[in-house]
């Protein structure tokens, strides 16, 4: 699919965001591995959750609908997953960590991808590396998918994961932790990026019942063993990265935008308040929902996003219509992303004219507040956060932009551009 993005004077609306991707995909986790039935509501509805239902399914866990409402049942498998064969986890490189964590519970199980160019050149060998200590045998291609896992059930003990390229490794130690005789002692080793995820990912586990001892730098956890993951009632909050990218579009538009249903959780991406605030947008927060007024001039700032990296690509589109100089440091691992993260946005952004490279692991950006001319046609590299960053500046376009490649869009906002047309964006879309 094409995505034909013109200029948008303004934006003016109120939406509610997608719910919480990371969120929806550790309840449906913990729901899977409780005996009985949980319900979950409001699940985010996208590839990443697909890929996360068809892989818990496959482990045994059933998981239907409720007709007339928005949630799901999860009847759960008791922390006795039964063995899955083979699992492709699609493009979803979080929900393929936590699945293949399940590892340590059965035979032998195989992950495979169709998305070989993407996911299929994601390393997991740090996780691999911790499961072998545990006793868990893998072949892979170089750290890579294909994977086969065999050797468990194990029994647990000490283990250590290194944190500094992804802390999905990390959770999916910590969700199996309880489920094995012995528990786990997890030292993460070489640093830890994206805390703000291992948050969310104890929250899950605690409102599951599940008792875990965390160091307060989140580098060493105690989890005893012989633990039951509880049943229960999941209500997921709006998603921050999706309203991260709403509300980049409308500081670069102008107009009065609300973005409802974003509650205080452990969701690193809230920092997005803070961001714009800190770049000139006027916006007001109460706690449920932010409303964007416009800006009288955006400038350019420096911030750390190894916290909050699923926001950065959409604060690289703000940073390139700001006054003076932008730099994101801290973000080495969106390397390691559906695509790199930080070589593809400064080739895309480049070839529109913005004024922005490389260092490191770093983004500078140099913006231009009066926009670009545009009249391009762009690639998404099948990214979904590189999608949206070239929507938001084709809005501010001239001659607008045209993305190739559009649909990447579902693996977390399937409905992006219709809501982005619900505020009055200027969007066709092409099959």
């Amino acid at each position: 699919m094409k995505a034909h993005i013109q200029y948008t004077e303004r934006l003016d609306g109120t939406l509610d965001p997608p719910s919480s991707k990371n969120y929806t995909t550790r309840y449906l986790l913990a729901a899977a591995l409780a005996a009985g039935e949980s319900i979950v509501h409001r699940p985010a509805v996208s590839d990443d959750a697909e890929a996360m239902i068809r892989g818990l399914q496959a482990y045994g866990a059933e998981i239907r609908p409720v007709p007339g409402d928005s949630a799901l049942v999860i009847r759960g498998v008791g922390g006795r997953p039964q063995p899955p064969g083979v699992i492709d986890p699609g493009n979803a490189g979080a929900v393929l960590r936590l699945l293949m964590g399940l590892g340590a519970l059965v035979p032998e199980v195989r992950f495979e991808t169709r998305f070989h160019d993407s996911l299929g050149q994601r390393p997991h060998d740090d996780l691999l590396d911790a499961l072998a200590q545990l006793g868990i045998a893998a072949e892979s291609a170089q750290g890579r998918l294909p994977v086969t896992l065999r050797g468990g059930p194990v029994r647990g003990g000490a283990v250590r994961v290194n944190g500094h390229r992804s802390s999905q490794y990390l959770s999916a130690l910590l969700f199996v932790a309880p489920l094995l005789p012995a528990g786990l002692q997890i030292q993460v080793c070489q640093g830890l990026v994206s805390a703000p995820l291992v948050r969310t990912t104890l929250d899950a586990m605690r409102q599951a019942g599940i008792q875990v001892e965390a160091a307060a730098d989140l580098r060493y956890f105690a989890v005893p063993g012989g633990q039951a993951y509880r049943a229960g009632e999941y209500w997921v909050n709006g998603d921050y990265p999706s309203a991260a990218a709403i509300l980049a579009a409308a500081a670069v538009t102008g107009g009065t935008v609300t973005v409802r249903r974003l509650f205080p959780d452990c969701q690193g991406e809230r920092a997005v308040i803070q961001v714009l605030r800190d770049m000139g947008v006027e916006l007001t927060y109460d706690g449920q929902q932010v409303q964007v007024h416009g800006h009288r001039g955006l400038r350019g700032i420096e911030f750390d996003g190894d916290t909050a990296t699923d926001m950065v690509l959409a604060m690289l589109a703000v940073a390139a219509h700001a006054t003076g100089q932008s730099r994101f440091y801290g973000i080495g691992n969106l390397r390691l992303k559906e695509c790199d993260r930080i070589a593809v946005p400064v080739q895309e952004l480049s070839r529109i004219g913005v004024d922005c490279a490389e260092r490191g692991d770093e983004i500078l950006v140099r913006g231009r507040p009066e926009g670009y001319p545009g009249g391009l046609e762009l690639e998404t590299h099948e990214d979904h956060r590189v999608a949206q960053m070239l929507a938001i500046v084709g809005l501010r376009c001239r001659l607008g932009l045209c993305l190739r490649h559009a649909e990447t869009v579902g693996k977390s906002y399937p409905a992006f551009f219709s809501d982005l047309r619900a505020l009055g964006a200027r969007i066709e879309l092409e099959q």
